[in-house]
Formats: structure tokens, sequence, C-alpha cells
């Protein structure tokens, strides 16, 4: 399986790295490939691993992953092409946020999976790996056992393969329910961010039940 990203930035290069050493070939995807920091990523990790054109990792991508800064996002989909999506799992990584006046709120009205899906009509989105930070995206290794992944989307089949990557990187998943229900994803990352900010360390969330 070959996946694909949309951005090379920490979150692409840190999941990138946790599909490459599960044995799948990895496109990471960037406006200008090639540069030095893309030569070195691609480097230092183990397996099939490149940074491409939007284009090209969507047109190779068996499934895709939306790893770029909210305001980037359209116009990244736009140069990658939105019919090389079309009928493909879609993790949607992004935070639709703020940061004007310092501290992160919420810069759209809707859920932002539900305009990613827009933009995608032919692709089957899910929201996922929004609420935790980069470096705790792999294995994470936390007090209390394994951390829950929340997943929203449309379709049964892609938030089941969605579940399987999470439970493969480390991550208890839980579907809470349709894309609009990413609103509240959306607004988790404001709390994670929140919370970083203030303490300087990372974390995630985990659901407790009785």
């Amino acid at each position: 399986m070959t996946i694909g990203f949309i951005g090379a930035g920490a979150v692409a290069q840190a999941l990138g790295r946790g599909f490459a050493a599960r044995g799948r070939a990895v496109r990471l995807s960037s406006r200008t490939p090639g540069t030095d920091a893309h030569r070195q990523w691609a480097a230092e990790t183990v397996g099939d691993v490149s940074v491409v054109s939007f284009r090209e990792a969507a047109e190779a991508a068996d499934l895709l992953v939306l790893a770029t800064a909210w305001e980037g996002t359209e116009n990244a989909i736009r140069a990658a092409g939105p019919e090389h999506f079309a009928g493909k799992v879609v993790l949607d990584t992004t935070n639709p946020l703020d940061f004007s006046d310092g501290t992160p709120r919420l810069a759209v009205s809707e859920a932002s999976g539900t305009i990613v899906q827009r933009w995608l009509p032919g692709a089957h989105v899910v929201k996922a790996f929004n609420t935790v930070g980069a470096g705790l995206m792999v294995d994470p290794d936390l007090p209390g056992g394994p951390p829950t992944m929340f997943l929203a989307g449309q379709d049964d089949d892609a938030k089941a393969t969605a579940a399987e990557i999470a439970r493969e990187f480390g991550w208890e998943p839980l579907d809470i329910g349709g894309i609009d229900r990413s609103r509240h994803l959306d607004s988790m990352a404001v709390v994670w961010i929140l919370h970083a900010m203030r303490h300087g360390r990372g974390h995630a969330f985990k659901m407790l039940g009785a």
C-alpha cells in the first residue's frame, strides 16, 4: 500500500515514519519538493519514502493523509487534483485555527471535516489525528495505557480503516459519528494546544468508562 501525504511538515513526517516502519510506501508532498530538509528526512527514514509534488502523491496513493496548515489546505487539494482522491480514504488531520491574537481559536463556523468533504466529494474523509501533537502521533508511551483517537466520518468502511491505523500506531480508536461531528474534534484541538502552550509538554486524551 502507498500512503500519500498532502503536506510535508511535522505531522506528515511523524505519520510518514510510522507508516514506513510498518512496511508502507510513503509519499510526502510539497509545493517545493526536493529541498535539503526533504532530502534529509527521506535519508533518515527507513523504507520506501520520498517527497514529491502534490499531484504525484495523490496519483500514487492508495490512501491519503491531509497534513497541511488549514489556510493552505484548499489550494493544496486543488494543486493535487480532487479527482485523484476519488474513491480513496482520506485521513484529515488538519485543524482550522486562527492564532492572530497569540492563542488558538476556531477560524471557521462549521465542522472542518464537512468543509474538506465538500472539497473532495468523491473521497471518504475521516477526521483523525487532529487531537494530539505530532510528537505523540505514533507509539505514544504515556501513563494510563493507550490514549483515545477520536474519529469522525460518513463512511463506516473508511472509519474502520482509520481505526485499524490508529490501533497499529498505539491508540484506542473511538468513532463519534458523521463528518459533521468533526466540529467537536476541532474544539478539542484548541484544548490540547492551550494546555501544551501553558505547560510546555505533550499530552493526549483518554476516554474512560465505568
